[in-house]
This record gives structure tokens, sequence and C-alpha cells, in this order.
């Protein structure tokens, strides 16, 4: 970017909004149109997988033709630029470097990006249990600190996330640690309601992971852990309006890019801040958004056998659940 030192062999992707200035970077032999600033989306992540390195959400190249801070453009504005069905991990590696860069204030004072320090077992997760043409895509809303802050996966509770995923992947640290919410990823004693609840009644339900993929897949509309000082765990709908600007607008569009490939027959809220967030980011869509009840511990609902009432409300949408 003008007025800033280059950074040589190092490509990040991010979103902009002035004037574009176009030319052809070429990447190991591969042609991409770029820009100063534009409009960043998934699909301009994908050509770079060649040369990536271990972060996820960036494209990483030794070769010394690589120098800069770049946005790469498509070839129309991104509002004229219809929706593509980019694949899971493209959209989680585009969503991870979009809110990585955000900036909260106090009271937030941590955050953690699973998409990041515990994008091994969350990309296990992905390139085994996405599926397009599901019946039915549940929206969590954002990660537990003794869940997916853990395992990498929507509502991951340690077991069950080993035992019944079959999923157990190295997890790394993220660079600021909260003293009272560490990480030890598939070393965590701890086990988290909401995680238990939800992919306990999966379990139960559908006896299999590979019968409960035929039907469902599990995704976290914001991927962000915010945590107050004294360890409270601060959810999305509590930020200030100003930054849930920026949030929401990166996840919104995640979640566009999800159901474009996916394409689900319904999209259901697991909680209402899920379903609402749902309907704004689909409100152009004709695809049915519902809700469930939260499994969280802390409605007293929930805690009056959320089984049960869950699987009356996804009956009432119309949902067919194994006997």
């Amino acid at each position: 970017r003008p007025g800033r030192a280059p950074m040589p062999g190092r490509v990040f992707f991010g979103c902009g909004c002035l004037p574009s200035k176009r030319a052809m970077l070429t990447v190991c032999g591969k042609s991409h149109p770029w820009s100063f600033s534009t409009w960043a989306t998934p699909e301009n992540a994908e050509g770079f997988r060649d040369c990536r390195s271990p972060h996820p959400a960036a494209a990483d190249c030794s070769h010394s033709h690589l120098t800069g801070r770049f946005t790469f453009a498509p070839p129309e504005r991104r509002d004229e630029h219809p929706l593509m069905a980019c694949p899971p991990i493209t959209i989680a590696r585009w969503l991870a470097r979009s809110v990585d860069s955000l900036q909260f204030s106090s009271p937030t004072a941590v955050v953690y990006n699973p998409l990041i320090y515990a994008h091994r077992p969350h990309e296990a997760y992905l390139s085994r249990y996405a599926s397009q043409d599901v019946d039915t895509l549940l929206v969590g809303m954002n990660p537990g600190p003794w869940g997916m802050a853990q395992t990498g996966v929507p509502f991951g509770e340690v077991g069950l996330v080993r035992d019944f995923l079959g999923i157990e992947e190295a997890v790394d640290q993220p660079p600021v640690l909260h003293p009272k919410r560490p990480i030890e990823g598939f070393a965590c004693g701890r086990s988290e309601v909401s995680g238990r609840r939800l992919w306990g009644w999966a379990r139960d339900r559908f006896k299999s992971a590979a019968a409960f993929r035929e039907q469902f897949f599990v995704h976290n509309y914001c991927p962000l852990v915010f945590m107050e000082d004294s360890g409270r765990n601060r959810t999305p709908d509590k930020l200030p309006a100003a930054e849930q600007t920026d949030l929401f607008a990166a996840c919104d569009e995640a979640l566009r890019r999800l159901v474009a490939w996916c394409q689900p027959q319904r999209v259901v809220g697991v909680g209402k801040f899920a379903a609402n967030r749902a309907a704004a980011a689909l409100r152009d869509s004709s695809l049915p958004i519902g809700s469930i009840l939260h499994p969280s511990p802390a409605s007293p609902a929930a805690n009056r056998g959320w089984q049960q009432q869950a699987e009356k409300q996804l009956t009432a949408l119309g949902i067919q659940l194994p006997k």
C-alpha cells in the first residue's frame, strides 16, 4: 500500500473500499487480478492454496517476486459480483482473516479466534461433515470457552468431538491468553453443557455421526470468543453497535457463502440471536428460516428437558427425525 513498507513474501486477504488499481499478480505461475484496495471475496483466496503457510488465513510464499500487502479483486465490483459456491474451508479461512483484524473495546478484554489457532480440528470437521444438499443448516451464536474455543468445532464439547465425531487434532495457542480461560485443546477437562446437550442429542437420536451428517450441518455464525477481565463470557449481541457492524458484515457474508455451497432446504438458528442474524443475512433468499431453543444452561427453559423441546420445535418446522 502507498506509504507503507513492503513485507516480502507475504500476501494477506482483506477488504477495502478505495477505487481499485488493477493489475495481474503472478503467484507460483498462476495469474490473479489484484488491487491496492478493493473488494476481497473468498473465491479470490481459493487460488492461493498452493502457496499457503501454516497460517490458514494468509497465503505465504518465499518467492522473491511477492512483496507488499495486497487485497485481491474479482473482475467486477463486489456488489455486482454473484455469490459463488466457495468450499467451506475457503470460507472459514477468509472469515478467520476478516474478523481477526477487528478491534473491540472495554469491557471486552480478550478475544479468541479458534478459526486460526484451532484450524486443524476445525478444517477436519469441515472436511468430514460439511455436505452439499443437506436438509438443515443449524446455526449457533459463537464459540463457548470450553467448547469450540478448545476444539475448533461448533458446540464442540471435547469428549463428543473426540468420541462421536472422531476428531482429535493439535490446537495451538492464541496470541493473547486470558488467565482464567486457558486453551488446553483436547486435554481440556472441562465440559461445555451446550455442546454436551446438542452433540449428545445427535449421538442419541442418529446413533452415528455419518447419519447425522446426512441431515444436518452445524455452523457458528460468529467465530470469535469475547471475554471480560473477570473471564465472563461476552456474547456478540452485547457488543456496541459500532463494533457489531464490521463483525456482522463478515459473518453475514460467510453465512451466505456457506448457504450457497451447502444448498440446504432450510436454516435453523439455535437460539433467537442466530435465527435473527440468519434472517438478516439471507433476507434476499426465499430459504425458510426457523429457530429452536438454545441449549445453554443459562436458559431456565433449556434446563427443563432441552432435547424434548428442541425435537418438538424441529418437527414443527417440518423436519423428520429418525425414530
